[in-house]
């Protein structure tokens, strides 16, 4: 199915608000008779997630101490699943579903590699899973369906503009990440459906993009097809069974065809090799060059697993340039703190009315400052 036509004007968001509520305009919202699933019962599936995390915590400073998106229900067992990075060292959580019970919430996992967090309630909640489906089954221009926490207000029809790879300058790379528009401006942990009404993928961020002459506005999720091979293991164990990867501690944006050195974890890798803010990254696992730039530079290092201290000298360094001299960071850490996602980065802010609900979005539920 592809996406229904709708007049131009209409896909740059304009949302109404009020002080204590929003909700899209009804022509942006999908109705019962124009689905081939219950949009009820996959409005239920959605809950609020409300994390609270110590103010020494480590991502305390990045992400802030009080978090809110969305989670799905997945499995009859309750389980929920999240963003991670609205769950990250939280030390509460309560659960609030589309009846308005409320319950505590346990953190089970937060899976780095792909961004997906798991949350158990610790009570019932009126939240039957979703279906899933195949994520790699949704083409570009295949009608998609956003739902955020709060009911049909906050659901919005879109559809698939790009599907591609995905770099985040906090060491974070999906292979192939499925990009939506227009903008939800609650995007955290939000469902993807299509238009089977199938969970396709979970909410991760906003992105700002140039597309031709047109400017656009969507968010990026995360694809479901990267849960079934880690769930039992993120269930059970509260972490997937593979190798951990390297960490080196530092922010990047490509300027120029180079990766920037824009942020630094004090006492990591990086910082302790000597590497400072606008240091440009000319080499990575032996890679110099163009093929030091972009997505591609976090390749070989996501590809080294970590092994005995007999592979030490093979674990993957990165060389970057400052003032015409080249320095190397060191073989990256172990056990050392794992590669947390930063706020969802932005290329810019969404316009009109939408502007305020985001901001809103950021600055109370998130509690976001610049990375």
């Amino acid at each position: 199915m592809r996406a229904r036509e709708r007049p131009a004007d209409l896909r740059r968001i304009r949302v109404v608000s009020a002080p204590d509520r929003w909700a899209f305009p009804p022509e942006l919202q999908p109705r019962p008779e124009d689905v081939a699933f219950d949009l009820a019962g996959a409005l239920d599936a959605i809950v609020t997630v409300h994390a609270e995390i110590p103010e020494d915590a480590f991502t305390a400073g990045i992400l802030g101490t009080e978090r809110m998106g969305s989670g799905v229900a997945i499995r009859d067992d309750g389980l929920i699943l999240t963003i991670g990075y609205l769950v990250t060292e939280a030390d509460t959580l309560w659960l609030t579903d589309n009846r308005g019970r409320v319950v505590p919430g346990h953190p089970l996992a937060v899976d780095f590699a792909t961004g997906f967090g798991l949350v158990q309630p610790l009570g019932p909640l009126q939240a039957k899973p979703l279906p899933r489906g195949p994520a790699a089954g949704l083409l570009p221009g295949d009608a998609v369906y956003v739902l955020g926490r709060g009911g049909i207000g906050h659901a919005l029809v879109g559809e698939v503009y790009a599907k591609r790879e995905f770099a985040g300058y906090w060491e974070y790379l999906l292979d192939e990440a499925i990009f939506t528009t227009p903008m939800h401006p609650e995007w955290s942990g939000a469902a993807l459906l299509d238009d089977r009404g199938r969970l396709c993928g979970i909410g991760s961020l906003f992105l700002q993009e140039q597309s031709g002459d047109e400017q656009v506005r969507g968010n990026m999720f995360v694809p479901i097809d990267l849960l079934a091979p880690i769930e039992e293991d993120l269930a059970s164990l509260g972490r997937a069974r593979r190798p951990p990867r390297p960490w080196l501690g530092l922010y990047v944006a490509e300027a120029d065809g180079r990766l920037v050195v824009q942020g630094l974890v004090k006492n990591g890798p990086a910082f302790a090799a000597g590497v400072r803010l606008g240091d440009a990254i000319v080499e990575v696992a032996g890679r110099k060059g163009p093929a030091a730039a972009g997505a591609r530079a976090r390749r070989p290092v996501r590809g080294r697993g970590r092994g005995s201290r007999a592979r030490a000298a093979r674990r993957p360094r990165a060389r970057c340039r400052r003032g015409g001299r080249t320095r190397g960071s060191p073989p990256t850490r172990r056990g050392a703190r794992p590669s947390i996602p930063a706020p969802p980065p932005t290329a810019g802010e969404p316009s009109g009315a939408s502007r305020e609900i985001a901001a809103r979005t950021s600055a109370r539920s998130h509690r976001v400052r610049g990375a």
